[in-house]
């Protein structure tokens, strides 16, 4: 790994190609801006983690060979302060995005991806006249912890507990990496959430979760069932603007808690506060979870790397 060594004292650098994919997105410049290395295999632990702080993106993925039988390819993802994620969410659809766009798939249908030692299913439809639509299979949900101090969670989040919705606690939910499910009173209150990054993450940890999700059930858009924002300082991301790993877990508990049906796909909207708004399927079936949607492959360029 690293340059490749000319003579006895020079080392040359390596060009690593990249793409950004907006995820998420119908149009460039609006969902969640992926950057991608494909045929990563050559690049050692350190760079990996040095590329995603250069290119300072929530997450930043790498394509790989498999490790496991069964998989098509292998996916790792890395935030800017070097942690590596394992959910399937906005950086494993925007790799598979750009696999149909750049031929690298023989076909369409079931296929599968290594992720964080696990191989889970991917499904890859390609409708006449439009762009490829991706859909992921998450882990079967399992419901944590529930957060009892109102008042210190919504200072957390630079809210007055009145802000939260009544009735309904606050619960880590993961299908794939556990985040807190927040429930907010109304939309304002999810557009006013100013975070303490320092505070919330103590709360976090102590909780058994990731990241924040936090939303209300009265979202912008017709047909969508709720409206979130995303914070994650356990990973040092501040906010991110469409989060499958997070949109699963909030599918889930709403289905548990009977607010959408078992079995059902339903819209989940993000991004607004970023100016980048997204909207993210979920499919609910039991236990099965499925986030999808769709995106655009809109810059490609090369990195040099010593």
């Amino acid at each position: 790994p690293g340059g490749q060594r000319i003579g006895q004292d020079r080392i040359m650098p390596i060009r690593v190609p990249f793409s950004f994919v907006d995820v998420f997105a119908s149009e460039p410049l609006t969902g969640n801006p992926l950057p991608l290395v494909p045929d990563a295999d050559g690049l050692d632990e350190a760079q990996l983690r040095a590329i995603a702080r250069e290119f300072n993106q929530s997450e930043t993925t790498f394509l790989l060979r498999p490790s496991l039988p069964g998989a098509t390819v292998r996916l790792r993802s890395f935030t800017p302060a070097g942690a590596e994620v394992g959910g399937a969410g906005h950086n494993a659809l925007g790799a598979w995005v750009w696999l149909e766009a750049a031929g690298r798939l023989d076909h369409a249908g079931n296929l599968a991806q290594e992720l964080a030692g696990r191989v889970l299913p991917v499904e890859v439809i390609r409708p006449a006249g439009k762009p490829a639509e991706v859909w992921l299979d998450q882990a079967s949900p399992r419901f944590g912890a529930t957060v009892g101090d109102r008042a210190e969670l919504a200072a957390c989040l630079g809210l007055a507990e009145r802000d939260l919705a009544d009735g309904e606690p606050a619960q880590v939910v993961s299908t794939g990496a556990a985040h807190l499910m927040v429930p907010a009173r109304d939309r304002t209150a999810v557009d006013r959430a100013a975070p303490e990054p320092a505070r919330l993450a103590a709360l976090l940890r102590g909780a058994g979760g990731e990241g924040c999700y936090l939303y209300s059930l009265d979202p912008v858009s017709a047909g969508a069932v709720a409206y979130a924002r995303f914070f994650n300082p356990t990973v040092g991301i501040a906010e991110d603007p469409a989060t499958g790993s997070a949109a699963g877990p909030l599918a889930a508990r709403l289905a548990a808690a009977g607010r959408i049906p078992r079995q059902a796909t339903v819209v989940i909207e993000q991004g607004h506060a970023l100016g980048r708004p997204s909207l993210i399927q979920v499919s609910v079936a039991g236990h099965r979870i499925r986030v999808g949607g769709s995106g655009l492959v809109v810059a490609e360029g090369m990195l040099t790397v010593a």
